[in-house]
């Protein structure tokens, strides 16, 4: 019903007639701070150190593909745990993930998709773009996710791919200097998921005005606006308004917004707040209660938000929460063990946030222990492990850590079975997780697809060798 409905409108008309066969910003860098640690805009990931339900179910629904159609029962949020992925760099582009990318523009400027648009002739901009949607996820990575025994994916896309019409809101639809055209390659992928029955997380990645500042938004800028500016807020409830509308009988949740920055101050956590109980009614109102809806913790932890969107005032809300350990230099200093008893220290606290408020997903983390890969800190940007990032302190070399698999010790992967062992553990004493991300380019220690490989990751993500290891 939403496919036929979308074909029909001239966006989309225009979107189809082209040919489909044609950042200082940091990915998704969140660590669970604790109340001693203020976040700021210089150091938003504070460490913590070593140591110390709700709503109905709902699936989607909608076509298969090829010669498979599959019926997705509803997931039991809650009871089941959650294990997926995210399809990371593929219509949100990332220079970490795909830094051929960013090297064919020639343009060392061109360091998000915001650039990419300001900088790069649009016709040659776009069939970059296009190769990019066309190649770099197929249909067979949603066959090979599925026999990993995954049964979710979180697909990141940005505002601007959203085609939304002046029918849709009251605010501009404008959406330059980016290059719209993904919508069609996320509708592939719906029908993908569905006909190998995964169940699907569909991610506003990227807001007008930037919601942190991040490359992974769009923008990599010091001076994100979305959190400052009301307008930007509701131009934001429109588009998953009209996400919702267009797709929400294909998917199973709606994520309101990836990583806000509510480290900016008061006046944006203000703003989450409220743009989250808009967002949730927004969703509600456009297709009542058979998709969930997911929401942040806005990198302010999950204890700022006990009691939020809980029952009986709202139904079918999971709370997203994101941990890395290489994004300051406190956590780069950890010892292997020390990695392991940080992870496994929050397990009781996220059993105690599910018993007590909404189901809670460990949205994205890695079995990276170093920030190595190439320009994971934002194109031309060097990394603190081994100094180029020049932050005052080193910690060693880059070799051995990142980069191609091969060249790795087999003790390194051991700990990384041990930490994929330990952030599972953890998430799944909540209600389960999501890996950032499904694959990059050259950069495996951030690949679950090189993982499974070579076997720091299982193959059936139920097996353990270390099944206590957080006991």
């Amino acid at each position: 019903m939403f496919l036929l409905r979308l074909f029909v409108t001239p966006t989309l008309l225009f979107l189809f007639s082209s040919s489909l066969s044609l950042v200082l910003a940091q990915q998704c860098r969140l660590v669970r701070s604790s109340e001693a640690l203020v976040p700021s805009p210089d150091e938003p990931f504070p460490s913590s150190g070593p140591g110390t339900g709700n709503g109905t179910s709902g699936s989607g629904s909608g076509s298969g593909s090829g010669n498979t159609t599959a019926t997705l029962q509803p997931f039991k949020y809650g009871q089941t745990p959650v294990r997926g992925v995210n399809i990371g760099g593929w219509l949100v582009l990332e220079p970490y993930i795909t830094p051929s990318f960013f090297n064919a523009t020639n343009n060392t400027d061109v360091v998000d998709e915001y650039t990419l648009g300001q900088l790069i002739d649009r016709d040659v901009a776009l069939q970059m773009l296009q190769n990019h949607w066309d190649t770099w996820i197929t249909e067979q990575d949603f066959a090979d996710i599925a026999s990993a025994g995954l049964n979710h994916v979180r697909i990141p896309v940005g505002y601007w791919s959203v085609p939304i019409t002046s029918a849709d809101t009251n605010y501009t639809t404008s959406v330059d200097p980016y290059i719209p055209g993904a919508w069609p390659y996320l509708l592939k992928a719906l029908n993908w998921a569905k006909a190998h029955g995964i169940h699907v997380i569909l991610d506003l990645h990227g807001a007008p005005g930037s919601q942190n500042g991040f490359d992974n938004s769009g923008q990599r800028t010091s001076n994100p606006v979305w959190g400052l500016n009301t307008a930007n807020q509701s131009r934001t409830l429109d588009i998953i308004t009209f996400m919702t509308k267009e797709v929400g009988g294909m998917v199973d949740v709606i994520e309101l917004l990836n990583e806000p920055a509510g480290f900016n101050g008061n006046n944006w956590a203000s703003a989450i707040r409220t743009y989250w109980q808009n967002g949730y009614q927004a969703v509600r109102d456009t297709a009542g209660d058979n998709i969930k809806v997911m929401i942040e913790d806005g990198f302010l932890g999950i204890t700022d938000w006990e009691n939020f969107l809980t029952a009986p005032n709202a139904q079918g809300v999971i709370m997203d929460t994101h941990q890395y350990q290489v994004f300051n230099n406190d956590q780069l200093g950890y010892s292997q063990d020390e990695h392991i008893s940080s992870t496994c220290a929050l397990k009781d606290g996220y059993s105690s946030y599910v018993d007590n408020n909404i189901w809670m997903v460990m949205g994205e983390w890695t079995t990276a222990m170093t920030d190595c890969a190439t320009w994971l800190n934002g194109r031309n940007v060097g990394a603190r492990w081994d100094g180029s990032m020049n932050t005052g302190q080193t910690f060693g070399s880059c070799d051995g850590y990142s980069g191609d698999s091969s060249t790795w010790s087999s003790d390194y992967k051991t700990f990384m079975r041990r930490f994929w062992e330990a952030q599972v553990d953890v998430s799944e004493a909540a209600s389960g997780w999501i890996f950032w991300c499904w694959k990059t380019e050259s950069a495996d220690d951030w690949s679950y697809q090189k993982g499974v490989e070579g076997g720091w990751i299982p193959k059936d993500p139920s097996d353990r060798i270390y099944p206590s290891i957080c006991d």
